[in-house]
């Protein structure tokens, strides 16, 4: 089990230019990092560009880490901005123009659509906020904090992405009104 002391003690290191350092540090949130950038941008290219991107970001910027949060939670904010950053390069949305739209979708997809595609199909600011929410286990705040909205915001975006999950899995599609 590692120490909050020995993982300080990696990190001033890697802060260094210790190789080793850095390889174990790689080994041990590597592929974290990965899981998220892929998650977020649907595609294996991308997420090998913006995991490779994270982590320049993350040890040129070391020294700015205070250790208010773990280091892996800011590790994946990182990851986070980065995939946001290359989905706005490429020109995508983060949300479908209308909010509730999940049109184009037939209601039942093909019984072998597994969960990575139906989450790669989703626009990209509804999976990033399913993925740091229900499979990161970030709280509302904190998506709000990483990804630039309000907690409200990141709400109803979790709902709205939860419902289009249901969607492309064939499930039923629970309406609400008010």
């Amino acid at each position: 089990m590692t120490t909050h002391a020995d993982e300080d003690a990696l990190l001033t290191a890697v802060a260094r230019g210790d190789e080793p350092s850095f390889r174990l540090l790689h080994r041990r949130y590597g592929g974290r990092v990965y899981a998220v950038a892929r998650r977020l941008l649907g595609d294996r290219d991308g997420a090998d560009d913006v995991a490779q991107e994270a982590w320049y970001r993350a040890v040129k910027g070391l020294a700015r880490f205070r250790g208010e949060s773990a280091f892996s939670t800011w590790l994946v904010g990182i990851t986070v901005r980065c995939a946001l950053e290359a989905l706005r390069q490429r020109g995508a949305p983060l949300y479908p123009i209308e909010p509730d739209e999940i049109s184009g979708v037939p209601p039942r997809l093909d019984l072998r659509l597994d969960l990575e595609a139906a989450l790669a199909s989703l626009a990209p600011g509804y999976r990033a906020v399913l993925v740091l929410h229900d499979i990161e286990g970030y709280t509302h705040q904190e998506i709000a904090d990483l990804v630039g909205i309000d907690p409200g915001t990141a709400k109803s975006q979790l709902s709205r992405a939860r419902r289009a999950m249901r969607a492309r899995l064939g499930a039923p599609v629970e309406r609400t009104t008010l």
